[in-house]
């Protein structure tokens, strides 16, 4: 048994956005053929408008059509989401990661905000229905990070004590969720590089090599 400062560490739990996955050049640079030098405006007021469909309330699609029409963009928002939503690609390095964990015995499982197209096109078509042994989207759970609900929530659908979990993710609002739900968790993101990464496994105890 491999043992982390205190009780085991079993699980790793992994966000998406920034340690799995990339929006290639961000989500600025993306949106700029369409709205030039309001992307960042529109994106942060349709970010808001998003919220509650992160939780599993509502339907994005109609938003952000109306969103569109509000700046003037006629490109129908179908079209712009797959252009720009759906554009994800994967950090290999990251998810050879997540497959050499699971060969080494801990449970692999992700943890995300998405609303339910995003996260369907994850599931389905990036693979990671198959990757991880349990996949905690917040649509799906109904509560987004940062809440510690939500991972309160993904503790109970891995079916591990909370402080059996490392939750690994980019950003630092939701390292104190997670924190408060119990969880131990550390912050990273890719670009920090994957030597990073491994310094955090080792300090837990938890083989990654």
């Amino acid at each position: 048994m491999i043992w982390s400062m205190g009780d085991p560490i079993r699980h790793v739990l992994f966000d998406a956005d920034g340690v799995l996955q990339d929006l290639p050049g961000g989500w600025y640079a993306a949106m700029e053929p369409y709205l030039g030098s309001r992307s960042r405006d529109f994106l942060h007021e349709t970010w808001s408008d998003e919220l509650p469909m992160l939780a599993g309330r509502g339907d994005y699609l109609p938003v952000l059509a109306a969103s569109l029409e509000k700046y003037g963009v006629s490109t129908p928002a179908a079209e712009l989401y797959d252009a720009v939503w759906k554009n994800i690609v994967l950090i290999e390095e990251s998810l050879d990661i997540v497959r050499t964990l699971k060969r080494n015995g801990y449970g692999v499982h992700l943890g995300t905000n998405q609303e339910c197209y995003r996260g369907a096109h994850m599931r389905e078509v990036l693979g990671y229905d198959d990757l991880f042994d349990v996949s905690c989207y917040s649509y799906d759970l109904g509560v987004a990070k940062p809440d510690p609900s939500f991972f309160t929530r993904a503790a109970e659908r891995i079916g591990a004590d909370a402080d059996s979990i490392l939750f690994i993710d980019d950003t630092a609002k939701n390292i104190i969720g997670a924190r408060t739900a119990g969880l131990h968790a550390e912050q990273w993101d890719f670009t920090q590089g994957h030597a990073a990464l491994h310094t955090v496994f080792t300090r837990h105890g938890i083989s990654a090599a």
